[in-house]
């Protein structure tokens, strides 16, 4: 039985303002009509593959449901399963959780693992290295896959392989793996690709559940105890399975790289060249975006005077570019990054300063995801808020109340369903309620048509840390 998990962690920094942690890349839209994990999951549609395990965090837990919803899957059937990390502990404890999971009904479980935010247009391509890795992973091989590289990247971690003569460059045997390498500089990289001997890290791997682990046990005895204890206290919620948290924040934090494969002597890599990106920076999205004459990539409202080499993105407002070559432009509803193609990878240093100054867009869009639906912020002032809200069709807000604000809404289209202390009341488009300070009130679509409306709240506070959630569908404290 071979099953696939997909990692789907992530802080959100690489392709910010378009992610941010609440919302990270793998969520977003960015090569095609779905999301980045919506493409994964639909590539493992195409393999053999009888089972589907996500490992993500608490955070992102609905944003992935959703996504496996709308894929037409569901995490509790056919031996699927979500699996909510209390903490980063990195890739080897998260694996280790899912290969636990994937034991617990079959103990000869094979697993495919993959990162949620690669993207890989060579579908076919790939679907046969799998095949071939999992033959080889039979016999206990610890298989990891290699991207051929098109160029000397500096952005990737390398791995050495025994190079066979005569090998044609679409032979995808696996190979005996010398060496990790971290990420070069230019010149090392330069020679690495001349070699013939070096092929990117890809990040993706199979092998078996039991002997990952019994490598793990082997090379990293903590983590593997930690994440023994953690599973061993697990429980299920909803579409997810939670672990023991005070075990599992117990455990060392290490990727699978340094914890095992870098360790192991059962390394092999199947080489793959099936168009892969991990979508690493702007200038990665960029490098896979067809360009127009002028060298440039342009999504949404742009309109450019001698640009080239640039890559413009605007979420909504208009984008007027003059005299700009090799530049990064990206517009959000809060953010605008104006960057030097060459200097991408430093947009992590700006995350940080966002951070450092207590703001929010490091974490938050305007438009907020909730398990019931959205909310975005539209004004704000002295003692004043204004919000669109859209809630899906059944979706349902907590029961709550507020200490320091009242609520007004305006049913924009929809129907709504208002609980307003103890009394319920529906709503059609153009009507109103008024919510008073401290009334407890809740707020539902019965309807099969999105609900939208607008919220003005007005008080001394309005932080999103005043609601006092009394019950709640989807058991948020």
């Amino acid at each position: 039985m071979l099953t696939s998990v997909i990692l789907c962690g992530g802080s959100g920094t690489r392709l910010w303002p378009l992610s941010r942690e609440a919302f990270p890349k793998q969520f977003l839209s960015l090569t095609h009509a779905g999301s980045l994990l919506a493409e994964t999951i639909a590539r493992i549609g195409k393999l053999e593959a009888d089972r589907l395990l996500i490992v993500s965090n608490e955070e992102h837990r609905f944003l992935v449901a959703a996504t496996l919803q709308n894929q037409g899957l569901k995490a509790s059937t056919g031996g699927n399963a979500i699996i909510l990390e209390p903490s980063a502990r990195n890739t080897a404890p998260a694996i280790a959780l899912a290969a636990l999971e994937a034991l617990e009904t079959d103990p000869d479980a094979m697993l495919l693992v993959l990162p949620a935010d690669h993207v890989i247009t060579g579908t076919e391509t790939f679907v046969a290295a799998v095949a071939t890795a999992v033959e080889a992973a039979r016999s206990g091989a610890m298989v990891t896959f290699g991207i051929v590289p098109d160029s000397p990247h500096t952005g990737y971690g390398y791995i050495r392989s025994e190079r066979a003569e005569g090998r044609a460059a679409d032979d995808s045997t696996p190979m005996r793996v010398t060496e990790f390498v971290e990420k070069p500089d230019q010149a090392t990289a330069e020679r690495y690709v001349a070699s013939g001997e070096y092929l990117w890290n890809s990040g993706m791997f199979v092998f078996r559940a039991a002997r990952f682990l019994e490598e793990l046990k082997k090379f990293r005895p903590e983590i593997h105890e930690a994440c023994q204890a953690a599973f061993a206290g697990k429980t299920r919620d909803l579409d997810f399975l939670r672990v023991d948290e005070a075990r599992f924040n117990a455990c060392p934090d290490d990727s699978i790289d340094y914890a095992v494969m870098e360790q192991t002597d059962s390394a092999l890599v199947v080489p793959l060249d099936a168009g892969w990106s991990d979508v690493g920076s702007w200038s990665a999205l960029y490098e896979m975006q067809s360009k127009d004459a002028d060298g440039n990539v342009a999504r949404g409202d742009v309109i450019t005077e001698d640009v080239s080499g640039c890559y413009l993105h605007s979420e909504g407002r208009l984008i007027a570019a003059i005299g700009l070559q090799d530049h990064v432009v990206v517009e959000t509803d809060d953010v605008v990054l104006v960057a030097a193609m060459d200097r991408v990878q430093d947009v992590k240093k700006l995350v940080a300063q966002v951070r450092a100054k207590a703001r929010d867009e490091h974490r938050f869009h305007k438009k907020v995801h909730r398990p019931w639906g959205t909310y975005e912020g539209i004004a704000l002032g002295e003692r004043f808020q204004v919000k669109r809200i859209q809630v899906k069709p059944g979706g349902r807000l907590s029961l709550q109340k507020h200490h320091h604000r009242a609520e007004h809404w305006v049913v924009v289209s929809g129907t709504a369903l208002v609980s307003r202390g103890g009394e319920d009341t529906l709503l059609s488009e153009n009507e109103s309620t008024y919510i008073p300070l401290g009334v407890t009130h809740r707020l539902e679509n019965p309807g099969v048509i999105p609900l939208e409306l607008i919220e003005v709240q007005s008080g001394s506070y309005l932080g999103e840390d005043d609601i006092v959630r009394l019950e709640d569908t989807y058991g948020r404290t």
